[in-house]
């Protein structure tokens, strides 16, 4: 390596004890097996016991200052036997410098560093483990060591910003091979540790079919009941009459949770996406979608012959609204006008990686458990071997659901009557100024209740009372969405076909077939229903046509009438072809949030409603959905859709996102009967009121 290239350097700092020495160890050794690495340890020039603090000033002035400019660092190492510096010793300048030790990371040594690795865990256990490591030397300076560490570390709070943050609570041991994973995932180490990047890629992926169809919540509540992260992408309606003829978009369901070799969680927050892997977290700094390019969109697995879905592992969860921020959109505080308490907003979005899952086959009445295995690493295979005899084990014994039994949260309105149908005239007046063509004006029902809420127990009685073909059950920690959702939002197979459904034009339905079937009629003939609808068409026959290959967008279903348990709804498809060599991420940010809940023009219909909503929508109005191994992803549009969160006192706050399309003939006393019908399955199913 030529003397003036600046070298990557990692910094592993922590508290005595945390395990930090043997994380860059191991570490170092395994980035050696594809670059050169130089290993510096800070407790080689800590001026005794007394000393970190003039040790950690040595280390940037001697170690840091000059590696960062491409030059070898010589420095003095401390001879902790004699009590006084000692030889002199050089650290070489390598395609990768680790430097070890507490306060490694600290405040002045910040802008000198490429990454931050943090090694954590309890004082007790760090106590101990130092003890045994160093006994009688080190038990008499204890206390006034880590008196040095708080004064240290009281100029910043290194856990709180590092790049990557291991738990040692219970040891590391296995914690380097998933810090160099993590390193690997951070954008600005992607040229470095392309070799990394290209294992991902050695991946077996098998799916075994099961002639058995049992019921899907026994089999999700056995499998996933305890997990802490876990989906169901649930085609709820599949058993319905009718349900064949809805375009195959009710064949399959999935469930799968974090659990397993290649089970991790990724959450986005203020710009930060968080990926969590066993014991090591990793926060990546940039735009969601552009973290989304760099972990899907490329073909990393093929599926057998005989298997017919096109999922075939890999994330699942949801997009919130919020994500408008990354695609033309701006950020929104937090509400402050609820008349309801609310927690901590849930994250703008939440994913998990799912190495198994277990895929429903409603059309040819029987499952396939999927796995991945990494080529060459025997106990991954054992593991998707393993989990496969557990799921024919519980299969064999599956326990009855029973009945849930659910409280009636009292729900409140953040936008009243009289202030909803305000924003309706201030809609129409926009639309009359130029500004827009169609507003999708939305509110939310909110509600706490002071005890904890089951969650399961209520998405039950949800998909039981309001089947849908893009029904969905998510828990993440304590967040538990509930989804109801009829609306594809937009789906890219493995080939690269784009297809979008929006769905513009709601009837409640009504238990006298005769009113019934004049409601439906009603809303065939309508002229505004069909306006709304046809807006929304053009306007995703923009979005795709952005990475579509000319001339292949396309409208092969136009304003067609589809009906649900509650509600009867206008519905059309637009499909494009990707062009090669685009981004399928960026294809989907160029679509995001759905067109069927901004309006139109979408860029400037948002600047409207961020101005008029009394606060963000949260997860409601984003999408739900899958993003696969082989490259395809299938989304729905976040509607119809409970969102619990457990609260600190012991209560659970929900809410429940409602809306409509305004247009220039919008009535305004129209509108508000509409969002009371499509509030009305949720409602109901818990025995909840509309509020008056």
């Amino acid at each position: 390596m030529a003397e003036t290239q600046r070298p990557v350097i990692i910094a592993v700092d922590g508290r005595s004890g945390a395990g930090k020495t043997t994380v860059a160890l191991e570490l170092a050794a395994l980035l050696r097996r594809h670059r050169t690495v130089s290993l510096f340890h800070l407790e080689d020039v800590y001026p005794g016991w007394d000393g970190l603090a003039d040790g950690a000033e040595r280390y940037v002035g001697s170690v840091l200052e000059p590696l960062s400019r491409g030059l070898p660092a010589h420095w003095t190492a401390w001879d902790w036997a004699a009590g006084d510096d000692g030889d002199s010793r050089t650290t070489a300048v390598a395609d990768v410098v680790l430097v070890e030790g507490v306060g490694a990371a600290h405040a002045d040594a910040r802008e000198f560093l490429d990454v931050v690795i943090w090694v954590d865990a309890p004082t007790p256990a760090r106590k101990r483990r130092a003890l045994e490591r160093d006994g009688d030397t080190y038990a008499p300076f204890w206390d006034r060591w880590t008196a040095q560490e708080d004064v240290l570390f009281a100029a910043g709070d290194v856990a709180a910003t590092a790049d990557i943050v291991v738990d040692g609570s219970l040891g590391v041991d296995g914690a380097p091979e998933r810090v160099l994973s993590a390193l690997a995932g951070l954008p600005a180490l992607e040229p470095l540790l392309a070799p990394e990047l290209a294992r991902r890629r050695g991946l077996e992926f098998a799916a075994v079919r099961l002639d058995a169809y049992p019921s899907g919540p026994g089999l999700f509540a056995a499998l996933y009941g305890e997990s802490g992260d876990a989906v169901w992408l649930d085609s709820s309606i599949a058993d319905q009459a009718g349900a064949a003829a809805q375009g195959g978009r009710s064949r399959f369901s999935i469930m799968a949770d974090a659990a397993g070799h290649f089970g991790c969680t990724a959450t986005h927050t203020g710009g930060i996406t968080t990926v969590v892997s066993g014991q090591v977290t990793t926060r990546i700094r940039a735009p969601f979608f552009r973290w989304l390019d760099s972990v899907w969109g490329r073909k990393a697995v093929r599926a057998p012959g005989h298997y017919p879905g096109d999922f075939t592992l890999g994330w699942l969860g949801w997009l919130g609204y919020g994500l408008k921020s990354e695609t033309g959109g701006v950020a929104q505080s937090p509400a402050g006008t609820s008349a309801s308490p609310a927690p901590t907003p849930p994250p703008t979005a939440a994913l998990l990686f799912a190495g198994r899952a277990v895929v429903v086959d409603h059309q040819e009445r029987c499952l396939y458990l999927l796995t991945l295995a990494e080529a060459n690493h025997p106990p991954s295979r054992d593991e998707a071997a393993a989990w496969t005899r557990h799921v024919r084990g519980v299969l064999a014994a599956l326990p009855e659901q029973p009945a849930p039994a659910l409280p009636a949260p009292a729900f409140t309105l953040r936008d009243g009557e009289a202030r909803y149908k305000a924003m309706i005239a201030a809609c129409r007046n926009e639309i009359h100024e130029g500004n827009s063509y169609e507003v999708c004006l939305t509110t939310q029902l909110e509600a706490t209740i002071p005890v904890r809420m089951n969650a399961w127990d209520s998405y039950r009685a949800l998909r039981r009372r309001n089947p849908a073909p893009f029904a969905a059950f998510l828990r993440f920690g304590d967040v538990a969405v509930c989804s109801t959702s009829p609306e594809r939002f937009l789906r890219i197979d493995s080939a690269g076909l784009m297809r979008a459904e929006p769905i513009k034009g709601t009837r409640r339905r009504d238990a006298n077939p005769a009113v019934d079937a004049a409601l439906r009629a009603e809303l065939a003939s309508s002229h505004k229903d069909r306006a709304e609808n046809v807006m929304i068409v053009d306007l995703l026959r923009n979005d795709l046509s952005h990475s579509a290959v000319p001339g292949t967008v396309s409208v092969p279903r136009l304003c067609e009438i589809e009906s649900y348990a509650t509600v009867h709804q206008l519905v059309s498809t637009i499909e494009a072809q990707l062009a090669p060599g685009s981004s399928r991420a960026e294809a989907l940010a160029a679509a995001f949030p759905a067109g069927s809940m901004t309006g139109a023009p979408k860029i400037s219909t948002m600047a409207i409603l961020d101005a008029l909503e009394a606060g963000p929508r949260g997860i409601y109005s984003g999408g739900i959905g899958y993003f696969s191994l082989n490259a395809a992803l299938d989304l729905s549009v976040t509607i119809r859709t409970l969102v619990l969160q457990d609260i600190d006192d012991g209560g659970t706050h929900l809410s429940l996102g409602i809306g409509g399309a305004i247009t220039a003939d919008s009535d305004d006393e129209a509108e508000w009967q509409e969002i009371q019908a499509k509030a009305f399955g949720v409602l109901s199913t818990l025995g909840s009121e509309f509020p008056g």
